[in-house]
């Protein structure tokens, strides 16, 4: 795992794509229990090097129900996005991860997992990589399904201030969602 992470971190391939530079960003051991799919680093873990370290990092950490401690110990979650650096801005916020890191590491990563108990799909790039012909047409109607995808995974929007209107559209999710994933969590955890 030493090495493959090392390669990680050290990883050029979209470099030429990248006008903030690279910085790959991974947090994961052989013995993570819970697996959190993102989407790519933000400006600020660009910055920092702290992934989910960000409004959205503290909202997803609600979500859950767990400690910074907890979520930063690697030993209980991974943390691993579709792109591993920050991919820049677009016109309405981040731009998409950039494609070339899911297929080129992923697999690399999730093969020496040895107890993974959940993975946790934010967005729709996780979504439709991992759930593949059986996501949803929407995110929403992908989230809304989500016991459609239990036990092993548990799709979720992006927790960022900007989905607060997806938010207030969609009260269910807290309600119905939340409750089982915090409730997951917990259990595994304990």
């Amino acid at each position: 795992m030493k090495e493959l992470l090392e390669s990680i971190r050290n990883c050029t391939v979209c470099e030429k794509q990248l006008v903030n530079g690279v910085r790959p960003i991974v947090s994961v051991e052989e013995d993570s229990k819970i697996v959190i799919i993102g989407q790519a680093p933000g400006s600020k873990v660009h910055q920092t090097g702290v992934p989910w370290d960000d409004p959205s990092g503290r909202r997803l950490r609600q979500w859950l129900g767990v400690s910074d401690e907890d979520f930063y110990d690697a030993h209980k979650f991974a943390l691993i996005p579709m792109g591993f650096c920050y991919p820049g801005k677009g016109k309405s916020g981040d731009l998409p991860p950039r494609p070339e890191c899911a297929p080129l590491w992923h697999k690399s990563l999730l093969d020496r997992l040895k107890d993974v108990k959940l993975v946790i799909l934010i967005g729709q790039y996780a979504q439709k990589y991992y759930l593949g012909e059986k996501s949803k047409r929407t995110l929403t109607e992908t989230v809304r399904s989500f016991e459609d995808y239990l036990p092993h995974y548990i799709p979720l929007p992006h927790p960022s201030p900007r989905n607060q209107i997806w938010m207030k559209k969609n009260e269910w999710f807290e309600r119905e969602v939340l409750d089982v994933l915090e409730k997951k969590v917990s259990n595994i955890l304990s």
